[in-house]
């Protein structure tokens, strides 16, 4: 190879390296966003969860107990309001609301 030839063929794999190391650097910059966003946004709703722990266990507490059953019975007799929301008297939606807290406790805690 003459020296141009040499020389040309430097430039361009310079030229290559540089291109390929750009990408890289771009690459990393979308995982740097991606990852940063999450982390922000899993702390917040772990702020959030936190939060709510108190009201589970209220909730827990409730489920089942006499006060429950006197309110389940209350509502049953037709002896509550039409318009009051209820959801908290189905037996599904405090024992779902508990099981899928129970799942991601065991979830959080498999997380490596």
């Amino acid at each position: 190879m003459e020296q141009t030839e040499k020389s040309l063929h430097a430039a361009q794999t310079t030229r290559s390296q540089k291109a390929v190391q750009i990408e890289r650097i771009r690459q990393m910059e979308r995982c740097l966003d991606r990852a940063s966003q999450a982390v922000m946004h899993l702390s917040a709703a772990l702020d959030e969860y936190a939060a709510s722990q108190d009201a589970l266990r209220l909730l827990s507490d409730y489920y089942g107990s006499e006060l429950w059953k006197q309110d389940f019975a209350a509502d049953s007799a037709g002896l509550l309001p039409q318009d009051l929301k209820r959801d908290v008297l189905s037996e599904d939606a405090i024992w779902n609301l508990l099981e899928d807290n129970r799942e991601l406790q065991e979830r959080m805690q498999n997380m490596e």
